[in-house]
């Protein structure tokens, strides 16, 4: 017997990747004959699937699988805070202000991973759970109430079973309102360098969300994009100062999904340095 909130595999896909239930409709709960709407666990990734499709995760296979995603995890933030003590090496005299971030997302768990993890980089960071609709309802009256350099616009994505065409927004879940609220946010800050945007979740529109105004959106390749991909790019812009251009290449080698998930343009870093360093 599914039930909203189980952890499931589908069998379907060799029980690759593990799901909250979010909801079932259809038929009777928890019967063959409805679809789960399912949440990937640590994917930006909305789906369906028949309940007879589903397998129920023991908290053992939980736990592992979680602790395999959290190794890479922490291995990516080791190599993220030694690249920054080396760089700091050269510029003792100086303090640093990284720049801000506000974040919109349609998950309440992913969302609080993130803004644990950006305080924990030292990044002064506000999260807002809007759900992807509500998100281009709110995001202007967000934006004022909540000054920010770097705005992260994300929650859950996917093609649509059985849609061919990846240029059509009716081939996505939620791709239209990530690109509804980029054109909103440009409405109010129309200059990238001055409010820099990452969107997306896992196989949103790529061309469609830059094409709005993104500095880097999801998911060049269509592909699935891990909850902390998001994080790791944020860092980097957070980090590279102002008066440099952060490389591309260079920012998406640090996140998980690479070059097929993620992807952006050219971007001014958000970090203003400032001398002398104040003894307490």
């Amino acid at each position: 017997m599914v039930q909203i909130g189980d952890i499931v595999a589908r069998l379907s896909h060799q029980q690759d990747i593990f799901f909250h239930v979010d909801r079932i409709q259809g038929g009777l709960k928890g019967k063959d004959s409805a679809t789960a709407i399912l949440k990937g666990l640590n994917l930006r990734l909305l789906a369906d699937a028949p309940i007879s499709d589903l397998v129920l995760k023991s908290p053992v296979e939980v736990a592992n699988y979680e602790r395999e995603d959290h190794k890479m995890i922490y291995q990516k933030l080791h190599k993220l805070t030694n690249q920054r003590k080396i760089d700091l090496d050269d510029q003792r005299e100086f303090f640093e202000i990284p720049g801000r971030v506000l974040q919109l997302d349609g998950d309440q768990d992913y969302l609080h991973q993130c803004i644990k993890t950006y305080k924990q980089m030292g990044i002064e960071a506000k999260g807002i759970c809007k759900s992807e609709v509500e998100q281009p309802r709110v995001i202007r009256k967000v934006l004022q109430e909540n000054p920010a350099d770097i705005l992260v616009l994300t929650g859950h994505d996917g093609l649509i079973s059985g849609k061919k065409d990846f240029h059509s927004m009716d081939s996505y879940r939620s791709s239209k309102y990530f690109v509804e609220s980029v054109l909103e946010a440009r409405r109010f800050q129309h200059n990238r360098d001055a409010l820099v945007i990452f969107a997306g979740a896992c196989q949103s529109n790529y061309e469609a969300i830059l094409s709005a105004g993104a500095n880097f959106a999801s998911s060049p390749k269509r592909m699935l994009i891990h909850a902390f991909d998001p994080v790791f790019i944020v860092e980097r812009i957070a980090f590279t100062p102002t008066d440099q251009i952060v490389s591309v290449k260079d920012i998406l080698t640090h996140t998980i999904t690479g070059t097929d998930g993620v992807g952006g343009v050219e971007t001014r870093g958000q970090m203003r340095r400032g001398y002398p360093r104040s003894p307490y």
